[in-house]
């Protein structure tokens, strides 16, 4: 197949679009589906529904490369009590992850099968949406038990990590039910949010790595630059992303999401009545 501009055209739309939802609380699953229905790559099923969790590579890297520093437990720079702070974070990041990856592995196949449909991302975005706008309600005059990252315990870590387990239902947004965990129990925004952006470390490296090995290893010469050019979009604009949201949440809240899903959730609704279901 050769790769013509109109394609790697799509490539890149998919790669910022990928780069934007990842990591604001609006479901990169709910975009993904209406946006692929307009936008088809020239490939075929099976190399798509791993496209669509590998190109999250991109996004997962720019996470690592913005918080290099603060996450490698090794680096001469730091202090033995850093270092140690360090190496505790990433302990509380596998306990967070934990109770996903058992849930995934062994439910992943029945959650593709049944509950990717439209009206299932359409319910989830405006559920969560509302959810995010009486939280913030809620926490109106509460103050919040951990400001700083190195407060957050491992009792805290694995509530968020429960959370998670949420996001395996599409439209959910992963970042969505892991932030709202954490600030549910006692997170500050910006803490929830942080700890968010390391929790998806593992977890991204995981789900890629397994589409990977499920697809197998052989790929055409368009398949590679199709993947190279999701990833490196998806890269670019996810730093941008996740520079945009920490500035946000400092003086702002979640509302603006809350709402922004109910909307989004209600025009999938309308295309469902209109047109169909895009997933079936």
């Amino acid at each position: 197949m050769d790769l013509s501009f109109i394609e790697i055209l799509k490539t890149i739309f998919l790669g910022i679009v990928e780069g934007l939802t990842e990591w604001l609380p609006i479901s990169s699953t709910g975009h993904m589906i209406l946006v692929d229905e307009f936008i088809k790559l020239d490939v075929s099923k099976s190399f798509m529904d791993m496209f669509l969790v590998v190109i999250q590579l991109g996004a997962i890297l720019a996470v690592v490369v913005l918080n290099f520093e603060r996450l490698n437990p090794f680096s001469s720079w730091k202090t033995r009590r850093e270092k140690a702070e360090t190496i505790d974070l990433w302990k509380k990041v596998i306990v967070a992850c934990i109770p996903a990856g058992v849930i995934g592995l062994l439910f992943n196949k029945y959650m593709e099968e049944h509950f990717m449909t439209a009206i299932v991302v359409a319910s989830t975005l405006i559920f969560y949406g509302i959810l995010f706008i009486v939280i913030e309600n809620y926490n109106k005059n509460r103050r919040p038990r951990i400001s700083e990252l190195r407060d957050l315990d491992y009792k805290t870590a694995l509530i968020i990590g429960l959370f998670q387990v949420l996001s395996l239902v599409p439209g959910t947004s992963r970042s969505g039910s892991t932030i709202i965990g954490g600030i549910l129990f006692g997170a500050s925004r910006f803490v929830a949010t942080e700890f968010t952006f390391f929790l998806a470390i593992p977890v991204m490296f995981g789900a890629s790595f397994l589409k990977l090995v499920k697809f197998g290893f052989h790929y055409t010469g368009a398949e590679i630059l199709i993947l190279v050019i999701g990833m490196a979009t998806a890269f670019i604009v996810s730093i941008l992303s996740i520079r945009f949201l920490l500035r946000y949440i400092k003086t702002n809240d979640f509302k603006a999401f809350g709402w922004y899903r109910i909307v989004l959730g209600i025009i999938v609704l309308a295309y469902l009545v209109f047109v169909g279901d895009p997933v079936n």
